[in-house]
């Protein structure tokens, strides 16, 4: 006998389908295109799939109880993944997941950018092009190798969106890390890589307000897409650029950055070190991020902020911003898992 089926209605009716009793939401979205992001294959431990259902919900999983905050929980967020068809459901995904791509390319560049940091140029093949924001991020799926499983792990897009035939991203070596060091260690130029997008809702919003952008290591790529946007589109719009690292050896995309404030006034690029050598030849910023950030700004009241990198510096930035006087909400952050 046929198993029961209920209705998933997304967005209202922007789509519905049908989906057996027993499934996973996730699973059941996936089989429909729906490409919604997950790095832990569906096991309830990476929290990346989250969906807002508004009817139909069953009770919280002790998954998700450990993964979403009490607040989100408040708000109706679940892990697709710890969701069982059990009744009809009505769920609310932002455009980014209901217009996500699979996407086949072929790694074109590989080029170490620092010690634990490397940059890929990625030729799109199918399909050839890719429509998204600067600050997006893709999922990319490495394969199985030297007896590890397959993963898929979220990176932020480093190219402007007027490229739409490529994908440059920028990857920090993970120790032990199953995407990461297969990046490192066996992606050879040449090689087909999978991944899927562009997620994400990190980008630029359309006030003209001053900007403190704020990142450290890899977090960096976002940023590098949105001011080569800013500046292919001719937009003037005030912004400072902290990047904080350990030492001289720690920076990349420094000539061009350099360059960029030269030809561009409204455009400042502050790096700053928290581990250089006293006796080196470094001229620039000294200490952590977050404190040459309050020594620039002590009143930020009339700024928005863009944060990308750890949780414990998105953290420690959040106190520094926010007891300067900027408001919670003029905060942005694509916070690392």
């Amino acid at each position: 006998m046929e198993s029961k089926k209920f209705s998933i209605r997304i967005n209202d009716g922007e789509r519905t389908f049908f989906a057996p009793a027993g499934e996973s939401l996730l699973s059941v979205l996936f089989k429909n295109g729906i490409l919604v992001p997950s790095a832990c294959g569906g096991n309830g431990r990476c929290g990346f799939c989250r969906v807002k259902i508004t009817d139909g919900a069953p009770d919280f999983t002790d998954s998700e109880r450990s993964l979403i905050s009490e607040s989100d929980r408040l708000h109706r967020v679940h892990l697709s993944c710890q969701v069982r068809i059990e009744s009809d459901l009505k769920i609310e995904l932002p455009a980014s997941t209901l217009n996500a791509k699979r996407f086949s390319g072929i790694l074109e560049e590989k080029l170490l950018l620092t010690s634990d940091i490397v940059g890929l140029r990625i030729r799109l093949v199918n399909p050839e092009e890719i429509a998204f924001i600067s600050g997006q991020y893709i999922q990319l799926r490495s394969p199985m190798y030297d007896g590890r499983e397959s993963s898929i792990r979220a990176y932020s897009i480093a190219s402007p969106p007027s490229d739409r035939n490529h994908v440059e991203l920028n990857i920090r070596l993970v120790p032990n890390g199953l995407c990461s060091t297969w990046i490192f260690q066996h992606l050879q130029i040449g090689q087909k890589i999978n991944l899927t997008g562009p997620y994400g809702d990190f980008h630029l919003s359309g006030s003209s307000a001053p900007a403190i952008f704020i990142a450290g290591g890899s977090g960096m790529a976002p940023f590098h897409s949105i001011l080569h946007d800013l500046i292919g589109r001719k937009i003037r719009r005030d912004v400072a650029f902290f990047f904080g690292a350990r030492t001289q050896a720690d920076l990349f995309y420094v000539d061009e950055l350099n360059r960029f404030m030269q030809e561009n006034p409204w455009f400042q690029f502050i790096p700053a070190l928290s581990n250089e050598p006293e006796d080196s030849d470094w001229k620039n910023e000294r200490g952590l991020i977050t404190d040459v950030v309050a020594r620039y700004f002590p009143d930020c009241s009339k700024h928005e902020a863009y944060l990308c990198g750890s949780p414990g510096m998105i953290d420690s930035c959040l106190k520094v911003l926010t007891r300067n006087g900027m408001p919670k909400d003029k905060i942005y952050y694509d916070k690392f898992a």
